[in-house]
């Protein structure tokens, strides 16, 4: 028994837009029979035992598809990985199924920090049905474990007067190629009472940020920070502008309006990055083991913290991290075309 071509369709379909991660459903509320349990079908003649194998491998391919699927959303890309390396190993999977989740189970790992596994295509996979027959082929490697994903943690200090709170910490692999991360969600930069807050903020590269005016006076938010520079236009309140941020690096905040105010959006290329507290505590999660360079930034050093750091199996606690706090407040902030402020300008 085949799934039809349709159903397939829909399938495919449905995995397909796991290339733009969505948010996570609720866990146990999915309505299946489970990954485990055996289809209640009898057997009593040989057509029922092959109308058995093949309901049972449909079942299969359906559990990896939507189990992989599950754990993509959320953000668990090893899980999904080897659910979606395991259907391709499928005897004789459909190829429009195959030529979907091959690519995604390709990111997957690697979003996971490892390296894709080999998978044969479909026509040399797995151990067909029972009551069918095929050529032998070369036997196949196990599919390589999944790969550990643990954390990160410890305490940055510095940062002159205001102290070490709101420093950016990230991790990128030494020798090797960073994983790309996945653009955040639903962050804002709130202004209020003349102030931004938060008044730093940290995002992976490709996402959007809205500044949302909660003042009840117009505001004007730029940047002059290439290539990540902006300008909103003026505001008012209960007004959002939102602003994509494609590159790495610091992006200096300002009001063309208010000369006093100053914010930061810092966006980072990697997925391994975290914010230290008022008390210069930090926690990087689903960072697996392997050699890393770990960098700070805060906005009261002249230069970024980097070091290197090796994270095994267990994770890493403890980690001593200082800051400078030897850059000076700037002279003045900047108009929209770089000079001076008028000082009758702003309030």
């Amino acid at each position: 028994m085949k799934v039809g071509r349709a159903a397939s369709g829909l399938l495919v379909v449905a995995l397909a837009a796991a290339a733009s991660p969505a948010v996570a459903a609720p866990p146990d509320t999915h309505g299946w029979l489970g990954e485990e349990l055996p289809l209640p079908l009898a057997v009593r003649t040989p057509q029922d035992l092959a109308v058995k194998a093949a309901a049972e491998k449909q079942y299969l391919i359906f559990n990896l598809l939507a189990g992989g699927k599950l754990a993509w959303d959320a953000g668990d890309f090893a899980t999904a990985a080897t659910k979606w390396e395991a259907l391709l190993r499928v005897h004789q999977l459909d190829p429009e199924i195959e030529r979907t989740i091959r690519p995604l189970a390709r990111d997957a790992r690697g979003r996971a920090g490892g390296q894709p596994a080999a998978v044969p295509s479909t026509d040399t996979a797995a151990t067909p049905p029972t009551g069918t027959s095929v050529a032998p082929s070369a036997p196949t490697s196990p599919a390589s474990p999944p790969t550990p994903i643990v954390g990160v943690s410890g305490t940055v200090s510095g940062g002159g007067a205001q102290g070490p709170g709101g420093a950016v910490v990230w991790l990128k692999r030494s020798g090797g190629e960073t994983p790309r991360p996945t653009p955040a969600h639903g962050k804002v930069v709130t202004q209020r009472n003349k102030a931004f807050v938060p008044r730093v903020l940290v995002v992976p590269v490709g996402s959007k940020v809205s500044f949302r005016n909660e003042d009840a006076i117009f505001h004007n938010i730029f940047s002059l920070s290439k290539p990540n520079e902006f300008d909103t236009g003026l505001y008012k309140q209960g007004a959002t502008y939102t602003e994509t941020f494609k590159h790495p690096g610091v992006v200096q905040l300002l009001c063309n309006i208010h000369a006093s105010m100053l914010g930061f959006v810092y966006v980072v290329d990697s997925p391994y990055y975290a914010q230290a507290d008022e008390a210069g505590s930090f926690n990087i999660k689903g960072v697996p083991p392997g050699d890393y360079q770990i960098e700070v930034w805060h906005e009261n050093a002249s230069q970024p913290t980097v070091q290197r750091l090796t994270v095994g199996a267990g994770g890493v606690r403890g980690v001593s991290l200082k800051i400078g706090g030897d850059k000076r407040p700037p002279q003045f902030l900047p108009d929209k075309s770089g000079k001076p402020r008028q000082s009758h300008l702003g309030y």
